[in-house]
């Protein structure tokens, strides 16, 4: 589980595949996946995002990246 951030994916973006794929390509961690034309986050790196709103810019209004610190 993540330690620093959470990040939610707004269930529309999973009609649109090729935004998905577009989201996966553009996070220079890897924090996401395509799974079956669906975006999914990979536990693992979560914590390695550098808050860069790449994948926010990419997917506006359909990925959050909300802080679990303050």
């Amino acid at each position: 589980m993540a330690m620093f951030i959470r990040v939610d994916i707004d269930p529309a973006l999973q009609q649109d595949p090729a935004l998905a794929k577009r989201v996966a390509e553009v996070c220079p961690v890897d924090i996401f996946k395509v799974v079956d034309a669906r975006l999914e986050t990979v536990e693992a790196n979560l914590d390695e995002c550098t808050l860069c709103d790449l994948c926010t810019i990419a997917a506006p209004g359909k990925i959050s990246v909300v802080k679990l610190y303050r």
